[in-house]
C-alpha cells in the first residue's frame, strides 16, 4: 500500500472524499501530478491544490498475466492523461482486460476503491459504463 507523506496528504485526503486533488502553480498555471512542494515546470513553490474532474483517456497500458498480491490475471496496469493534463498510473476497471476492450485514447471516469481506512485508490472504467 502506499504512505502517505506530507506533500502527498492532500492527494489521500481527496481520494478517500472522492476525488482526485492535483496540484496547480500559482505563478505559470501548469497543473501537475505526482504531488511535490514545487513546480516541476518553474520551480515556483507557490502551488495550490485543485480539484481534478475525473474524465480521462487510455495514454497507454499492458495486461499483466501473472498473479500479484491484491490482483487476479488478467488485469490491465495503466497510464491514463487527465483531462487537466497530467498523466498517472492507475488500473482500468468495469471491461473485460482485453486490447479488443481496452483501446487508446477511449474516454473514462474515475471510480474509486476503499482499500484501508487511511488509502483509496482512484481506479478508471470506461464512461458511460
Amino acid at each position: 500500500m502506499p504512505e502517505p507523506t506530507p506533500e502527498t496528504l492532500h492527494f489521500w485526503v481527496g481520494a478517500r472524499a472522492g476525488e482526485i486533488r492535483l496540484q496547480r502553480c500559482d505563478q505559470c498555471r501548469h497543473v501537475y501530478f505526482p504531488p511535490r512542494p514545487f513546480c516541476p515546470k518553474c520551480a515556483s513553490r507557490k502551488v495550490s491544490v485543485v480539484r481534478a474532474s475525473g474524465r480521462a483517456k487510455l495514454y497507454s497500458y499492458v495486461i499483466h498475466q501473472r498473479p500479484a498480491p491484491g490482483f487476479a490475471p488478467p488485469y490491465a496496469i495503466a497510464v491514463v492523461e487527465l483531462d487537466e493534463g497530467p498523466r498517472m498510473m492507475t488500473n482500468i476497471v468495469g471491461c473485460p482486460q482485453t486490447p479488443d476492450a481496452l483501446q487508446l485514447d477511449m474516454p473514462l471516469e474515475v471510480v474509486f476503491e476503499k482499500q484501508t481506512d487511511a488509502i483509496t485508490l482512484p481506479l478508471f472504467k470506461p464512461a458511460g459504463k
